[in-house]
C-alpha cells in the first residue's frame, strides 16, 4: 500500500500486532479527503481494531476506499455512523478547516476521534476542540504520521529515552514533499481550508520537536512563509521555515517546502539531526538518496560508538495499538491531549506570525 511517489497516499505497511481480542475495538472512517485515512485505518487494523463502516459524500472515494478496506460497511449518512453504538473511534481526514467540527460532532456523539494532521486551521477552532474534550471526556488525536508511522522516528524516541544521547538540546527537522498539483484537490491550493504550510506539514515538525525534547511548551523565535515558484497558485506556501526555543532550553529548526524534484525516487527526502549532550541521531527516513538501501535509516554516534541501523521492518508502530488501548482504559500512554493540543497551537502561531518572503 505504500505509496512513494505521493506523499499525500502514503500508507507504511506495518505488521500485525493486535493489542485486542476480535472485535473489542470498532472504528469507522468518515472524510476521505485526504490520503492518510488509509495510513490510518491499516495502522490501527494491524494493531487489532476492527472497521466496520465507512462515510463520504464523495462515492468515488468510497469505492476506492472500499476496494482496499472491503470490510467496511458503507454508510448513508454521517448521522448513521455517529449513531452505532458499536463504533468506539472515528478516523478522519477531512479537508483540513473541516476536522474540527467533525470532531466535535464525533466526541458529542460519545466516540473518540482521530484526526489527520493538521488538526485545526484556526485558534478559535482549537479552543472549541479543548471545550468540547472537557465537556465530552472524549480524546481528539492526531495522525502525525512523520513520527508515528515512521520506524526511525519511533527508535530514535526509545534511543533517547535511554539516555544514547544525553541531553537533547536541538532538533532539526527538514520535510520535503513532491507537489504534483496537477493530482491536488482544489482545497489544497486555498489557504483557509489548508491553513498555511506552516500550520500542515509545519505541524509534524513542531510536533516532533516537543517530543524528542521533553518539552510542554514552546517560543516561535521566528518563522517565514513563501510562494517562490507557484504563481498560479497564489495562496499556496510552496516554503516555509520556524525556530522555535522550548521550555527545556533545547532549540528547534525545521524546513518545510514543495520542492522534491521529479527525479528523486520517493515523495520527499524526510531527514531529523537531533544533537544531544553526549552524541547525535540522524535519521533519514524514507531514502537513503542515491542508493536502493529503501527506507528506514538510522545513524547514531555517541560515547561508545557510531551505528547505521537499518529499519525497515524492524521496529513498528506502536502508537496505535497504544492508542487503542489508551481510548478502551482511558489512559494517556500513547499521546497526551496537552501535547496534542500544545502541538497544534504552535502551528497555528507559527503560520500567523510568518513573515512573508520570496
Amino acid at each position: 500500500m505504500a505509496n512513494i511517489v505521493s506523499g499525500m497516499n502514503y500508507a507504511p505497511k506495518g505488521k500485525p500486532a493486535p493489542v485486542v481480542k476480535p472485535g473489542e475495538f470498532v472504528i469507522s472512517a468518515v472524510g476521505l479527503d485526504h490520503g492518510h485515512i488509509y495510513g490510518q485505518c491499516s495502522a490501527l487494523i494491524d494493531a487489532g481494531a476492527v472497521l466496520q463502516s465507512v462515510y463520504d459524500p464523495d462515492p468515488k472515494k468510497v469505492d476506492d476506499f472500499c476496494k482496499v478496506f472491503p470490510q467496511a460497511k458503507v454508510m448513508k449518512s454521517e448521522d448513521d455512523v455517529l449513531g452505532d453504538p458499536k463504533v468506539q473511534l472515528v478516523a478522519a481526514a477531512a479537508v483540513p478547516s473541516e476536522r474540527c467540527a467533525l470532531g466535535i460532532r464525533v466526541m458529542n456523539a460519545g466516540k473518540d476521534y482521530f484526526t489527520d494532521k493538521t488538526p485545526f486551521t484556526t485558534l478559535s477552532q482549537l479552543e472549541a476542540a479543548k471545550e468540547a474534550v472537557a465537556r465530552t471526556g472524549k480524546k481528539y488525536m492526531v495522525y502525525f504520521s512523520e513520527r508515528l508511522h515512521v520506524e526511525t522516528a519511533v527508535f530514535a524516541g526509545q534511543l533517547i529515552e535511554e539516555g544514547a544521547i544525553g541531553k537533547v538540546i536541538q532538533v532539526l527537522g527538514l520535510g520535503p514533499h513532491r507537489l504534483q498539483a496537477e493530482s491536488r484537490p482544489d482545497w489544497f491550493f486555498i489557504k483557509e481550508k489548508y491553513g498555511g504550510i506552516l500550520c500542515d506539514i509545519g505541524s509534524h515538525q513542531i510536533e516532533q520537536i516537543l517530543y524528542y525534547t521533553g518539552a510542554s511548551d514552546a517560543e516561535i523565535v521566528s518563522s517565514q512563509i513563501g510562494n517562490f515558484n507557484n504563481p498560479e497558485y497564489p495562496e499556496l506556501d510552496d516554503f516555509g521555515d520556524a525556530t522555535l526555543l522550548t521550555n527545556t532550553g533545547a532549540t528547534g529548526y525545521f524546513r518545510i517546502d514543495w520542492f522534491t524534484p521529479d527525479g528523486l525516487q520517493t515523495w520527499g527526502d524526510g531527514r531529523s539531526f537531533i544533537l544531544g549532550t553526549e552524541g547525535f541521531i540522524e535519521q533519514r527516513k524514507y531514502m537513503n538518496i542515491a542508493t536502493n538501501d529503501g527506507p528506514g535509516h538510522l545513524f547514531l554516534a555517541n560515547k561508545k560508538e557510531e551505528k547505521h541501523y537499518n529499519l525497515e521492518g524492524k521496529v513498528g508502530y506502536p502508537f496505535f495499538g497504544e492508542l487503542i488501548l489508551d481510548c478502551l482504559n482511558r489512559t494517556e500512554h500513547a499521546m497526551t491531549q496537552t501535547h496534542t493540543f500544545k502541538a497544534a497551537e504552535l502551528c497555528l502561531k507559527a503560520q500567523l506570525q510568518a513573515k512573508v518572503i520570496g
